[in-house]
């Protein structure tokens, strides 16, 4: 076996390559620079400023996959999982955002799209539009299928009634996947994907939801009132939204996966700087085993979410099975960032407690991991039934 063969098959999971490596480190500077100062009060107001979405488009971490003639970086998705991780560090928030643009949105288009709705969404994707993904309902949450929201057939277009609920990046987006049903007597092949943009005329949005974490993260319902839909507005084909939505939510649970790992190593990170700061009975509490047993546990749970979220998103790449491994990576990372962001603020004691220290927004941030995207329980029954080879 030649040197060259064998050390490839040497390198660690989380090496990067040269062009990941700089991409990783500016996503990461830019968090710092520019997402940090604004945290505590995109928190408050619970919106992400319209600056700093627009220069997350001059960073290019909007349109991570969509191809350079289409105006986007090229890319791949582990890039994607890269970026949301840097940015989840410092602001799950801001995470979100990009993770249901690339993960999502740009991803269910560069799958299912063809060359004319690419060529007419991608450079808006890639410079100015949000997208936001709408599957859930009132009654359609777990049960992603049980779908109330109808899409009629008139000739020339489609006519799209119902609501959505809780639909990530909302309040920003211009473009909207939404899943209706065409036909509720075929079940789930009756699912159809259509490309809805904000301004046709019968849609909006409408409450935006005040909630425990990612706050400044808009969580909105969508009103559709005889939304005209032109015929080539349909993603993928008719009836094959049920295969679109499946597909797309199994890769983006990568994709939260990587928010939980950043999420969790953002919170470590200020634990372990407080633990070398903070002195009682005359040193520091990082110099006491009880602490020190802690921090390694922590940093075990953040570095065994990394290896999962990242072979995952590596396999995705390869085109290899990777439907239970991102189920895993969701599950383990999620429970992980529960564990770790609760047990910092313990380190903090009471200062923890308190929202002028950063660690109680990363214990609020986290628990939506363990429901959007699929619940807890929904992650376990996905990995059950590929153990069981019934998927």
């Amino acid at each position: 076996m030649s040197e060259t063969l064998t050390a490839r098959r040497s390198l660690p999971l989380t090496d990067l390559g040269e062009e990941e490596r700089m991409f990783r480190d500016a996503v990461r500077d830019f968090a710092e620079e520019r997402v940090r100062p604004l945290v505590h009060q995109m928190d408050e107001d619970a919106s992400i400023p319209r600056p700093l979405i627009d220069a997350l488009f001059e960073l290019g971490v909007m349109g991570i996959e969509i191809p350079e003639a289409n105006g986007g970086a090229g890319a791949t998705f582990f890039m994607s999982i890269l970026a949301v991780e840097a940015l989840a560090r410092v602001d799950a928030s801001v995470a979100v955002l990009v993770d249901v643009q690339n993960t999502l949105v740009n991803n269910a288009l560069l799958r299912w799209g063809n060359a004319e709705q690419q060529a007419r969404y991608f450079p808006r994707l890639a410079s100015k539009w949000v997208g936001a993904y709408a599957l859930s309902e009132a009654g359609s949450g777990s049960d992603a299928f049980a779908l109330s929201c109808r899409a009629t057939d008139r000739g020339d277009h489609w006519e799209l009634t119902g609501r959505k609920l809780w639909i990530t990046n909302a309040a920003e987006a211009d473009l909207f996947i939404i899943l209706a049903t065409v036909d509720p007597s075929k079940d789930y092949k009756g699912i159809t994907a259509f490309l809805v943009e904000r301004n046709f005329p019968g849609f909006s949005v409408g409450k935006k939801e005040d909630k425990l974490g990612i706050r400044a993260s808009s969580t909105c319902e969508l009103i559709l009132e005889s939304v005209r839909v032109p015929r080539e507005n349909v993603l993928g084909e008719v009836g094959k939204g049920y295969k679109i939505a499946i597909e797309t939510l199994n890769e983006g649970r990568i994709g939260i996966g990587a928010q939980m790992v950043g999420v969790a190593q953002g919170s470590f990170d200020h634990g372990l700087r407080y633990a070398q700061e903070r002195h009682q009975f005359g040193k520091a509490i990082s110099e006491f085993q009880a602490v020190q047993f802690l921090l390694s546990e922590l940093a075990t749970e953040i570095e065994a979410s990394r290896l999962l979220t990242y072979n995952a998103a590596r396999l995705r790449d390869t085109g290899s099975s990777f439907i239970k491994e991102a189920a895993m990576s969701k599950l383990f990372a999620s429970r992980a960032a529960e564990h770790v962001t609760s047990t910092v603020i313990e380190i903090y004691g009471g200062y923890g407690f308190t929202r002028e220290y950063p660690v109680e927004k990363y214990f609020r941030d986290q628990k939506v991991g363990q429901i959007y995207e699929g619940t807890t329980h929904m992650q376990l029954l996905v990995i059950a039934k590929q153990l069981l080879g019934k998927l």
